[in-house]
């Protein structure tokens, strides 16, 4: 088996997730600075909340445009930030945009009605009544309430994957109306034909942005590739594995410790994607994804045909090699959550330390392969089995394992109880956060 081996970056050198993040605050602090500029230069309303509802709209409205960037999934992003960070950071930002649209409207509502005397009920019907794109705006601001009320962490734990996806759509309408209100009615723009093709400069990359991420790129690498089942092999009776070929696989910019959101073209199955990572290196010829049964889904993985279209988006994810620190490694697993660990050891090189953590020896997927690639790369190998209780993986028995763990960098990837407990050790042993690895399975609409 052939892989491509990537030295860790130098210790002087600025890391990837640095450059990548650096890089979106700045972004995002340039056009709030333009922004801010076009708004001066239009002049000020007599009527202070009007000023400051105007304002809000404004940047409520930019940082509407800095959510789909955020979830456009571009490659260069992904690859240095990861999609769970990304993601994480577009639910901070559309809390960010629900109050600042919120702020817009009261303010607006408000100004308008201390200037005729209305109150600001009757303000708003007027206000909706008789001027272009305000109804759109109330509109708008209505789907983002209701997306954002779904996107709550109490409702968002209760409501199925499927049910969160297909109403957190409907943001995609919200930017429209949201936009098309702004252009009609902002004075910002009415006033300025440089500050109106800014706006639609920004809009138009933030939205080419996920149009090439989320469609073209993927359907792309898709008819390039054709992809498809090979072989259907059973790890043991909860986990399987499946190899995957297709055309031209040494240019698909794959690597260790990525994921696929899979979707295989059955009958049945065709509307459904998953995350599975790969659970070996890409070699130029084939992939392999091994799944845990987890319900009606992963259970049909094992009665696939081989001959079977595969449609996959990615490779996504920034659990790689790339953000290396140090010459050796401690690479820790929890159950399934060896898969992308496997495929790492493979790819890393430099001395590895491999804590496989299992409830009993039986649930140690992929343990023979592992056991194999460490003889052969002089790699420790140790599976900690047992209950969760004492944990096996307490600061003083990583300490134990690996003396010398403050001086590697750790690549953690398991169930979430067991990766929370783990990066809680981990602090108290003083490992610097740089060097420590792990990624979240975690999609944004």
């Amino acid at each position: 088996m052939t892989t491509v081996q990537s030295p860790p970056a130098p210790a002087t050198a600025i890391r990837p997730r640095v450059v990548a993040r650096t890089g979106l605050y700045a972004v995002l602090a340039a056009n709030a600075a333009v922004v801010t500029y076009f708004f001066a230069r239009a002049g000020f309303a007599s009527n202070a909340l009007i000023v400051l509802g105007r304002l809000a709209g404004l940047y409520g409205a930019l940082l509407m445009a800095f959510q789909l960037l955020l979830v456009a999934r571009l490659p260069w992003f992904d690859r240095r930030i990861g999609m769970d960070r990304l993601t994480s950071w577009h639910r901070w930002v559309g809390f960010g945009v629900l109050w600042a649209l919120l702020a817009h409207a009261v303010f607006i509502t408000f100004g308008y009605a201390q200037a005729s005397s209305m109150d600001p009920v009757n303000q708003l019907v007027d206000l909706a009544e008789t001027t272009e794109g305000v109804l759109r705006a109330v509109v708008a601001l209505a789907i983002i309430l209701v997306v954002g009320a779904v996107s709550a962490r109490y409702a968002r734990r209760r409501l199925a994957y499927e049910t969160w996806h297909f109403i957190h759509l409907y943001a995609y309408v919200a930017v429209i109306l949201a936009f098309t209100h702004q252009v009609a009615v902002g004075t910002t723009f009415a006033s300025s034909s440089a500050a109106k093709a800014y706006w639609n400069a920004l809009w138009g990359v933030s939205l080419a942005s996920v149009f090439v991420g989320r469609l073209v790129l993927p359907l792309w690498r898709n008819l390039r590739h054709r992809l498809r089942v090979s072989a259907v092999v059973p790890e043991n009776d909860n986990v399987v594995s499946i190899y995957v070929t297709g055309r031209d696989l040494d240019r698909l910019p794959a690597r260790a410790g990525q994921f696929f959101l899979w979707r295989f073209l059955t009958r049945d199955r065709w509307w459904q994607a998953n995350p599975f990572s790969l659970s070996m290196a890409p070699d130029g010829t084939q992939l392999r994804l091994t799944a845990k049964t987890a319900g009606d889904g992963t259970a049909a993985l094992r009665h696939l045909k081989a001959g079977t279209r595969v449609f996959a988006e990615g490779p996504y994810g920034a659990f790689t090699a790339l953000h290396r620190t140090r010459p050796d490694a401690l690479l820790i697993a929890g159950g399934v959550g060896v898969t992308p660990i496997r495929a790492l050891l493979e790819e890393l090189h430099g001395h590895a330390v491999v804590l496989y953590r299992v409830a009993t020896d039986r649930d140690a997927v992929l343990y023979d392969e592992l056991r194999e690639l460490a003889i052969a790369k002089g790699a420790e190998l140790h599976l900690v089995s047992g209950p969760p209780v004492p944990d096996k993986l307490a600061p003083s028995e990583l300490a134990r394992w690996v003396p010398d763990i403050a001086d590697r960098d750790v690549f953690l990837c398991g169930p979430p109880p067991m990766m929370n407990a783990v990066l809680g050790s981990l602090r108290e042993l003083n490992v610097p956060r740089p060097q420590i690895h792990f990624e979240r399975f975690s999609l944004a609409g």
